[in-house]
This record gives structure tokens, sequence and C-alpha cells, in this order.
């Protein structure tokens, strides 16, 4: 396929110009990139939130593309535009970026800028720009990786470039980053706060911002959870007010996420998952012992379950044994 033909079907829009950057709030691993900085460059800018599990599978292509064809003219820019308000924290993006592995430039994007700039409305969402500054690609989500690397080596030649690799850049994408099990993912995204709650079962619903003493039913269909303890319920999270708070969740899925935070960094909380009233043993996620032991160092996503094929609806419980705690949304894949 020639870049006439891969570009032919683009609508008008995506043929418009690259914003500038200047609405960023900061940058991270760059100083801040300016229209004249990107000149003759063919650019990947990647929107993104550190605790997107949907992102989090994307990266391992986004950052191979960045360290294959860095060297012949492409640029990448991730720009961090927080979902929730802990990714807001500069310092919490920086150590997780570095956890990640991300290099490349990022602009902070706390006011919605950038995001408003390109009238995006995703977590991740992929813009590749060629050498002219005019937007030729995007993709919204996983997957598409193969046409985006076509995009990008079609650009980067059209621009000049030698010696492009002959083949693929390498993608090695392991632990948290492996592919979803999408044939078995029947549980969706699931918001533990109540603005965008759906799926809440315990006994008298939500109390919104006031603390309140919940109870979880013995049984629960396919996509329910409940709260059992003292929480409250605010706009983002479910915030846990004393000791030995759980949650409960039936799902059906090859692994189980869970947004977590501790009250402070330097007050970790203790936690125990149980998959059917057992220790998980090994369909234990990465963030778990066999025993189902854990601790909330720090606010981010936690892998809690992963389990093997064959899958079924399982039920999943998760005990906090200290106070403060919160607890944003739960992921599946």
């Amino acid at each position: 396929m020639n870049a006439t033909e891969l570009f032919e079907r683009l609508p008008s829009p995506l043929r418009s110009k690259l914003p500038a950057f200047t609405g960023a709030t900061g940058w991270l691993n760059s100083k801040p990139l300016t229209p004249a900085d990107l000149q003759g460059k063919v650019v990947l800018v990647d929107f993104w939130t550190y605790t997107c599990i949907n992102w989090i599978r994307t990266l391992p292509y986004i950052r191979s593309w960045a360290e294959t064809y860095g060297r012949h003219g492409l640029v990448v820019i991730g720009v961090h535009t927080p979902e929730f308000s802990i990714e807001r924290n500069v310092d919490s993006v920086r150590r997780s970026a570095n956890d990640m592995r991300v290099q490349y430039p990022i602009a902070m994007d706390n006011d919605y800028a950038l995001w408003d700039a390109f009238a995006n409305q995703y977590w991740p969402a992929l813009y590749i720009a060629d050498a002219d500054g005019r937007i030729r690609h995007r993709h919204f989500g996983e997957g598409g990786y193969e046409r985006s690397e076509r995009v990008i080596r079609h650009l980067l030649a059209d621009a000049g470039a030698a010696d492009l690799p002959g083949g693929p850049a390498p993608v090695d994408a392991n632990g948290i980053e492996a592919p979803a099990d999408w044939h078995n993912v029947r549980s969706p995204e699931t918001y533990v706060g109540v603005a965008r709650s759906m799926g809440f079962v315990s006994p008298g619903g939500g109390a919104f911002d006031e603390p309140r003493v919940y109870t979880a039913p013995r049984r629960l269909r396919i996509n329910e959870w409940a709260l059992a303890g003292n929480w409250t319920r605010g706009r983002e999270a479910a915030v846990l007010n004393e000791p030995n708070g759980h949650i409960k969740y039936r799902f059906h899925a090859r692994d189980l996420n869970l947004i977590l935070a501790p009250p402070t960094e330097d007050a970790p909380v203790r936690f125990r998952v149980r998959l059917d009233g057992q220790a998980p043993h090994d369909a234990q996620g990465l963030d778990v012992d066999v025993n189902g032991n854990g601790i909330v160092r720090e606010p981010r996503l936690y892998q809690l379950i992963r389990q093997s094929a064959p899958i079924h609806d399982r039920v999943f419980e998760i005990e906090l044994f200290d106070p403060g705690a919160a607890a944003f949304c739960f992921t599946f894949g």
C-alpha cells in the first residue's frame, strides 16, 4: 500500500494542523516543545493517564516506536490528561513514567487545554502528524498497531528518512502490559464513586459524600458489586473510614484490576483478596502474593487477579485493613 492509498480516505479534519503545546501545565523528560522544535519532524501524540489499563496495554507499542524510529525523525509526545484527581500530582506522574520506562517527552495537561485543542474524548488516543505539521492519522483505544506503524513509516519515508528498519519494531508486551483476553472479558469498567457508578447493590443504596455503614448481599449476580463496612462514597471514589472494609464483585474476565490509593504516601494500606472465598494461589495478580496479601503504597492501578483458562464467573473480595484507603475503579482484561 502506498502513502496515497493509505491516507486517501481520511476525513478532512485529520488533515488539520497539529496544535501547539502552549497549554501544557508542565513538562517531564524534556524542555517545553515549540512548533519550531517540531518543524520537519513526524510527530506522534499519545493521550494517556497513568491508571488507565487501556493505555497501559498500548504502551509497549508506543515505547517501541519511540525507541526504534526516534533516530529516524519521529518525535513521540505523551500528553498526560488526568481522569482522577490523584493523577494531577506531578510527582505521581513522574514516578509512574519512570516505573513504566516512559522516556519520551511528556506534556502535563492538568487544565485539559491540550485535550480541548485536539477535540479529544478518549484515553488512550493517538494522533500522528507529518513533517509539515498536518494530522494524518488518529486511533482511539487499543489495537490498530499495524496500521499506525505503517503510517509512521510512510510519513518518515516521505520526510526523507533513510535506512528505516526492514520490519516492524520489536514489541515486548508482558505482565500488566499484556493484551487483554477479549474473548473472555464480560465485565465492564466499573466506577466505585457515585458519579458514574453502576451495578452497586449494597442494601439501601448509596449515600453521597457522607459516612455510612454498608453491608454486602450474600449472593451477587454477574457484574454486581457491594461495599461492607464504614465508607464514604464521593464523586470519584469510596473512602474507608474504619478498619476492615470490604468490596465484593462478581466478575467474568481473566484479569481484575482496581485503582487504589492510600490516605497519604507515608501511610500504606494493607489488604487481602479472596477468590470465591479462598486465597487466589495461582490466580494471583502482580500486586498480591499467593495468599492474596498486598500493600497499597501509592495511588495507581493494582492488578489483583490474573487467572488461567477456563474462565468463568468468580466472586472477588478485597478486605482493606487500614482506614483512609480509597477505591476508584475496577477494570478487566
